[in-house]
């Protein structure tokens, strides 16, 4: 029998299970995780309104139920519980799924005043993750920048412009429920630094901007028409051609009525936060234009855009772990088809998949052929990494050092009292913000 563990349990740590039991009929994997809830992104990344999206839950669920799986929340891989020393003492490979769990900085001037936000940092607090600290997002401000135009930053854009009437219905928690439901921005602005053919939004999500009630979405058409490929799309890949498409419709003729609306802007550098005291009051941005090289260049021609919000949505960066080789300069773990890398040299029964194997790209489809490669990679060592001796079972070790893991009965019990959550506030399923409320309910289900 050979005994692997999956550190994180989102899409790409799920997938790798999947494969390694399907392939394997003498795999037994233990997926592990920090949180005491499974899904990862999907529980925690994906918007509160995309139902369809967050449905996958039930693909992962399937895995996590398998008879050969074996899912354990609640434990802190690295010095702060189980030091990836003693994990590689457990079992006779370790894969390491854990995500990209940073932001990136833009590294100009006022970053870090008050109204400054990563857009992960909105993300976290209006999908309940536990360690979102902040709800002071919305209190106070008028006007939002966001800053990026990927499918986070039309996202958050939505969700500033949504009604409560619309997000009643999905499983946001009721403190950011309420609090959105109060917020007073009615303007919002979505602004990239190149062009619409440059866009990394999709279009299914572009086209949601203009579909919600009560909000105009305009666009700047001398700003798009600044853009060579937006003149003459026939060059573009189909999916930026359908941007463009959606774009030009917009700049004709502006959707909506104007309770909320929301600017897409385009070909503007941010250079600056602007400060009221110790908050954000606005960003101060350079106009671009194209280099000639698929880049931009600036134009010594500046704007200030008023706000009191700003999200700051330019991409996510991987963190290192501690006892794993780390390449700074990538944000990623050194490997091999999936294998670590030590100084360049296999680090047996040791692998990487997902974001802290390639970086944080791709969708969440991606990590399927991405987790195949590194089983693929762990089963062709497999005759030599079962010849070493691994202690009984895992769990019990663990619970013999003092660490309690979330078994797969403590998830039930916290999704029904999400569910009696709901039920009492006369919504659907609301889930539990915070640390404590979602560790009592799980011991409910192992009392």
């Amino acid at each position: 029998m050979l005994r692997v563990a999956v550190v994180g349990s989102g899409p790409s740590g799920v997938y790798t299970a999947q494969t390694l039991v399907q392939q394997d009929p003498s795999v037994h994997v233990d997926v592990l995780d920090r949180l005491p809830c499974p899904y990862g992104l999907v529980r925690y990344g994906v918007a509160p309104d995309h139902e369809k999206i967050k449905s996958l839950q039930n693909n992962l669920r399937t895995v996590l139920e398998h008879e050969r799986v074996r899912f354990l929340g609640g434990v802190e891989v690295g010095p702060a519980g189980l030091p990836v020393e003693r994990l590689r003492e457990l079992y006779h490979a370790v894969v390491y799924c854990v995500g990209a769990a940073t932001d990136r900085h833009l590294g100009i001037p006022g970053e870090d005043l008050w109204g400054s936000w990563s857009a992960t940092e909105f993300v976290s607090w209006y999908s309940a993750h536990p360690d979102s600290l902040t709800d002071g997002f919305v209190l106070g401000a008028r006007a939002a920048v966001v800053i990026g135009v990927g499918n986070v930053a039309v996202d958050v854009t939505r969700m500033l412009a949504r009604g409560a009437t619309e997000l009643s219905p999905t499983d946001m928690p009721q403190d950011a429920l309420a609090a959105l439901a109060a917020s007073e921005v009615t303007q919002v602005h979505m602004v990239g630094r190149r062009g619409p053919s440059q866009a990394r939004f999709t279009t299914k999500e572009l086209r949601e901007l203009g579909s919600m009630p009560e909000t105009r979405v305009s666009v700047n058409p001398s700003e798009l028409e600044l853009d060579p490929a937006y003149v003459d799309p026939s060059g573009l890949p189909a999916p930026q051609r359908r941007n463009v498409e959606v774009l030009r419709g917009w700049a004709s003729s502006p959707t909506g009525d104007d309770r909320h609306t929301i600017s897409l802007r385009f070909f503007l550098r941010p250079v600056e936060f602007l400060a009221d005291g110790d908050r954000v009051c606005g960003v101060r941005f350079e106009r671009t234009e194209p280099d000639g090289r698929g880049g931009v260049t600036g134009t010594g021609e500046y704007e200030e855009i008023e706000a009191q919000l700003v999200l700051r949505s330019v991409g996510y960066r991987g963190v290192p772990l501690d006892g794993l080789p780390f390449d700074a300069e990538r944000g990623t773990v050194p490997h091999l088809a999936g294998r670590v890398l030590r100084e360049g040299v296999v680090a047996p029964g040791e692998y990487v998949a997902g974001w802290i194997k390639r970086g944080p790209t791709g969708v969440i489809g991606t990590n399927r052929p991405c987790a195949k490669e590194t089983v693929t990679s762990l089963l062709e060592d497999a005759s030599v990494l079962a010849r070493r001796k691994v202690s009984g079972d895992p769990l019990a070790t663990l619970r013999s050092a003092g660490i309690t893991p979330v078994e797969w009965s403590g998830w039930q019990a916290i999704e029904r009292a999400e569910a009696e959550l709901g039920a009492s506030l006369g919504r659907g399923v609301v889930k539990l913000p915070d640390w404590k409320s979602l560790l009592e309910a799980a011991r409910s289900g192992s009392a």
